[in-house]
């Protein structure tokens, strides 16, 4: 059932509107009387998840007659973001993902946080789904501020996910919409996965049986789901380390991405393709395995080529 959650008028006679999909039982009951929210489009520039929204819904269509529990799904937290390619709301220059919780007393903006907030609390889980910017690509992790690791990890280990990565607290985290959540007893994981503006399947299909096994420990599912990969979780700062480039030119990639990688060994030359020259090898400063890596190959000095987590963590 298609739900508008929030609506505000444009210029020229527009409406702008945030959807929701709510995925009930054919009986219209809430049988196990829990409920799942999938999350994207926050960021208009990250599209990782529409393909997450379009097979979750496919899949329970299938065969509904094993869904026991409501599933929101909202694949346009940010509509004009997402048809303009802008990572933020157009015209008003700033991020979404910094205005949560958002005042409905206030600008169209802070009215939209808020509508959205008071939508989602209360769901037993939120899986808030993100993809890399268009300088980068991830493998499928989750990230959680480590104010609330007791209770999300467990939670996330059962996504078939890769990586759960527990950071630091930061006050800018305040203003996201996995922390005002959390801080309302609403449980969210956030999911980074793939690069910006584009899509990719076999990430997509492995969070998408992630998100239908974690249905299944909570009751809401009862179909058949996969044996969830175990991941790799680190909560310690010094489990990764950054590589950034030493000169300005054209990265090419040398290893693959999630790739185990000795001490020294290389991982993509900086080139000059005027001069056809190499400008820099980036070399490996320790055992471990890439995580993220550079996709768009422009790289000024400094620019964040990839990120490794040492080879201790991943035993």
């Amino acid at each position: 059932m298609i739900e508008t959650i929030a609506s505000v008028g444009l210029p020229v006679g527009e409406v702008l509107e945030i959807k929701k999909n709510r995925v009930q039982p054919d009986s219209g009951s809430n049988k196990n009387g829990k409920r799942i929210s999938i999350v994207t489009g926050i960021h208009g520039d990250e599209l990782e998840g529409q393909y997450v929204c379009y097979e979750l819904i496919r899949r329970i269509n299938e065969q509904r007659d094993k869904l026991t529990g409501i599933v929101d799904i909202y694949p346009a937290m940010n509509p004009l973001g997402i048809d303009s390619i802008t990572r933020g709301i157009p015209a008003f220059d700033l991020d979404m993902n910094r205005l949560f919780p958002g005042n409905e007393d206030g600008d169209m903006t802070e009215y939209l946080a808020a509508k959205i907030i008071n939508d989602v609390e209360g769901s037993d889980v939120v899986i808030d789904i993100h993809a890399s910017n268009i300088y980068l690509t991830e493998i499928p992790q989750i990230r959680i501020n480590e104010l609330h690791k007791e209770w999300l990890v467990p939670m996330a280990e059962k996504t078939n996910i890769d990586f759960i990565w527990v950071h630091g607290a930061s006050t800018v985290l305040e203003s996201t919409f996995a922390y005002s959540l959390n801080s309302r007893n609403t449980p969210t994981l956030v999911v980074e996965m793939g690069v910006g503006m584009r899509i990719t399947k076999e990430y997509g299909n492995q969070l998408v049986d992630g998100i239908f096994n974690l249905m299944r420990e909570m009751g809401i599912w009862q179909g058949q789901t996969i044996s969830p990969r175990k991941p790799v979780i680190s909560d310690n700062p010094d489990d990764v380390v950054y590589l950034n480039a030493s000169k300005s030119g054209v990265f090419v990639p040398k290893v693959k991405h999630w790739e185990k990688l000795k001490k020294g060994e290389c991982i993509g030359n900086i080139i000059n393709p005027l001069e056809g020259s190499v400008l820099d090898e980036i070399i490996s400063p320790i055992d471990g395995i890439l995580f993220t890596i550079r996709e768009y190959p422009i790289v000024s000095e400094g620019s964040l080529i990839g990120r490794l987590l040492r080879e201790e963590v991943v035993r």
